[in-house]
């Protein structure tokens, strides 16, 4: 069963562990999470746990936002995601879920949008290698054949275009601390999305990872 939280990524600083080692981490701001709805397959088709982050103001929000977060008896929210299959106990609607829903030590997935970097060309884009820069090269940075001569440009070429902005899932990645008197989650290395974009943190869905199995060999 999968079990999460919604935050916001602060930044990155460094950890001493309790045996000295320097750990870089980040910092993901994880205030309450309010359940704003709890979906069912009888009702919805699936199960999933819908959790609100970051009040937004009222005026800010239309009728129907108001409407769906009075259900929940909390203020509108400017991040709203949902958790599928959710286990997180016996919870209801208008309850809060805190930054104790993982422990030191857990695995987590944690999806956010990458940055921006804006119309690049296809080296910067798809590390692609440049031609020749002598010898009367005309072919330095341009982007080569473009496929079959059939007046179509078949679907994935790589091309120039925006670079960023997609939505990226980093596994496995380590909590270090779970500081609940600050609403934070500590998890090592770094995250998906610039400093104050939202993210959602969750439970590893792989469990066979390198470290799991080298444990289950030495208890053999």
């Amino acid at each position: 069963m999968a079990k999460g939280i919604l935050g916001k990524k602060i930044g990155m600083t460094q950890v001493f562990t309790d045996n000295g080692e320097l750990v870089p981490v980040t910092v993901i701001e994880v205030t309450p999470n309010v359940v704003m709805q709890i979906k069912t397959v009888e009702n919805d088709g699936y199960n999933a746990v819908q959790l609100g982050f970051d009040d937004k103001r009222e005026h800010l929000s239309n009728k129907p936002e108001q409407g769906h977060a009075a259900k929940a008896k909390t203020t509108p929210k400017r991040f709203i995601g949902e958790i599928r299959d959710a286990d997180l106990g016996d919870i209801k609607v208008g309850d809060e879920v805190k930054a104790d829903v993982f422990a030191e030590g857990e695995t987590v997935d944690v999806t956010g949008i990458s940055k921006g970097h804006g119309y690049q060309g296809l080296i910067h884009k798809e590390n692609q290698s440049r031609g020749p820069e002598t010898h009367g090269s005309r072919y330095h940075r341009r982007p080569g054949s473009l496929g079959a001569i059939i007046n179509h440009v078949f679907k994935g070429m790589p091309m120039a275009g925006q670079m960023g902005g997609n939505t990226v899932t980093m596994q496995h990645l380590e909590v270090v601390r779970v500081d609940l008197d600050n609403n934070a989650l500590l998890i090592k290395g770094n995250v998906p999305g610039a400093n104050k974009s939202y993210v959602t943190v969750m439970n590893s869905v792989k469990a066979n990872t390198k470290k799991s199995l080298s444990k289950q060999h030495n208890k053999k």
